[in-house]
């Protein structure tokens, strides 16, 4: 039986001041590789510097709501989404999933999804897909390599974790999302794998890192149960 990924791939990753091909092409090598050795991967597109680009224009022009602040940054996911699917072709299906708690039905060994309501992030999509497909885990990869004690960027004493409960990561992020918020995993969507008992592997952006997780090897990173 085929083992199922899903990754919630985080925009940072794909758009971070512009369209990381460098990275985007190690990606698709990375994931070539593993659907060889019978992997599958469900993967949800993050919007990255394109969904805050299209919300920053937007917003100069007049005051947005959250929700359509969310918007934008669901659309800017599609677009990241159908990019992806275009570079991994034959092996993807031929469709974007938009809505994760959808039946599924599923010929290729990728499948890629997009954004889908406002109100949360792709982390929540990923957690639904999860559910959906009957998979207890999800891997998150993003410019976040750990879930730290403190943001790490302003803090020099913030200190990494590396195994931690749902309980305790709800303390360290808050309960509410806003978009363009920039937490490891998304408060609602931590919310909603807690609920549901899956575990979620914070990876970074590494891919050799990714490829540790996926072959059982020692890997960096936080995990949350």
């Amino acid at each position: 039986m085929p083992k199922t990924i899903i990754l919630s791939l985080g925009g940072s990753l794909i758009f971070p001041d512009d369209l990381d091909k460098t990275f985007l092409g190690n990606f698709k090598k990375t994931i070539e590789k593993y659907i060889k050795k019978d992997y599958r991967f469900a993967i949800v597109c993050g919007g990255g510097k394109l969904a805050r680009n299209f919300q920053e224009i937007a917003s100069k022009e007049k005051r947005l709501t959250n929700e359509e602040l969310d918007w934008l940054g669901i659309y800017a996911t599609k677009i990241n989404a159908f990019l992806l699917k275009s570079m991994l072709n034959e092996n993807a299906e031929n469709f974007i999933v938009d809505n994760p708690t959808k039946k599924i039905r599923l010929r290729n060994k990728i499948v890629i999804a997009s954004g889908w309501k406002p109100g949360w992030s792709t982390d929540y999509d990923a957690v639904l897909l999860a559910k959906n497909l009957g998979v207890s885990q999800v891997v998150n990869m993003s410019n976040v390599d750990y879930v730290y004690t403190k943001d790490p960027r302003k803090f020099r004493d913030a200190k990494r974790i590396e195994q931690l409960k749902w309980k305790d990561y709800m303390k360290l992020v808050g309960a509410e999302w806003k978009a363009g918020m920039n937490a490891p995993f998304d408060p609602v969507a931590a919310r909603e794998a807690e609920k549901s008992g899956i575990r979620v592997y914070i990876l970074g952006k590494d891919l050799s890192n990714f490829g540790n997780f996926l072959d059982n090897k020692g890997f960096r990173g936080t995990v949350i149960s």
